[in-house]
């Protein structure tokens, strides 16, 4: 169990904010990761490699256990444990924060490259439709700017945490135009839409895409009106365990997001529910944009083998 070996304060604190969404989005979460495993590497004073390994698993284990959907956590620790060879210490130890390294600058380098392909499907003076907050969909944005072309925005607060709000400051930094509405005015304003652009969480192997809770309705509602929906997801994203047939776990938090202690005791004995995710299928999804292309929803479990493999083996974290 990992309460046997010394976690370093750094990836505690990383599993926290993540866990309490101070760190969210799939890129950021991704990146600190990495980087708390790094730290938990270069500060370890294990006196074995066999104690290495351990504490670096357990690292691991703490830090995927914070949010379950957000398949860029596990698959940024399996970036950097499959980086992690020696016969001792020392070796073991460069390894982690040379693999670290590379994972990182690997990102950087993906969300610049996702942004360029994904500015090519935007038009000049388009008005793109947002849901949630997602920094690979700001950077299609972002690079049709830099394009020189003009572009608008209708943002949907993204309830209960109001995600959208994010998402509505940085499009100003950018000098984006925006109107901000509520989540159920999403239909009214797609006749004023061009392109909906969403992140996403997880994609499945059969291209469906879970993301934000409200994110299928939204596509749903795009597909009726005849606006395209375009996914702006790093293959970051992708949940290899999907092409062996497992599901991908929807998050559920707490129910205080949406109604407090004491209203919860005014209104007296209920139920409350608050998924974090829903599930889109690939038929609303015209395509997802990635550092590697764009692809049709039904085609990127080709493109997930080649990066994955057949994944029948075990998690680097639970050897």
């Amino acid at each position: 169990m990992s309460e046997h070996f010394e976690i370093h304060p750094t990836v505690e604190a990383v599993a926290e904010d993540i866990a309490s969404m101070e760190i969210r989005g799939a890129a950021t979460i991704a990146d600190a990761a990495a980087d708390a495993l790094a730290v938990q590497a270069a500060e370890s004073d294990a006196d074995s490699p066999d104690r290495f390994r351990a504490e670096l698993r357990a690292a691991s284990r703490r830090l995927v256990e914070t949010r379950p959907t957000a398949v860029s956590l596990p698959n940024a620790i399996r970036y950097v444990l499959r980086g992690m060879e020696g016969s001792d210490v020392a070796r073991l130890r460069a390894s982690v924060t040379d693999s670290a390294a590379e994972f990182r600058s690997e990102l950087d380098q993906a969300q610049e490259n996702l942004g360029r392909i994904g500015a090519n499907r935007l038009r000049d003076g388009d008005t793109v439709m947002t849901h949630c907050h997602s920094t690979d969909a700001l950077s299609c944005v972002e690079a049709a700017l830099d394009q020189g072309k003009e572009i608008e925005a209708i943002v949907k607060e993204t309830r209960p945490r109001k995600q959208g709000h994010i998402t509505a400051r940085w499009l100003r930094e950018m000098d984006v135009p925006v109107t901000l509405v509520v989540d159920n005015a999403a239909r009214r304003y797609l006749d004023d839409t061009d392109h909906v652009l969403v992140g996403a969480d997880s994609i499945a192997a059969d291209g469906s895409v879970i993301n934000k809770i409200g994110t299928s309705g939204l596509a749903v509602n795009a597909r009726e009106r005849g606006v395209p929906v375009m996914v702006a997801a790093q293959t970051l994203k992708f949940h290899p365990d999907t092409m062996t047939g497992h599901t991908v776990e929807i998050e559920m938090r707490d129910e205080r997001e949406v109604l407090g202690a004491e209203a919860a005791e005014e209104i007296g004995d209920l139920t409350v529910e608050n998924p974090a995710f829903d599930v889109t299928p690939p038929r609303y999804v015209d395509a997802i944009v990635t550092e590697r292309g764009q692809f049709p929803p039904e085609s990127v479990v080709t493109l997930m083998r080649e990066l994955f493999g057949d994944q029948h083996g075990g998690e680097p974290w639970e050897e």
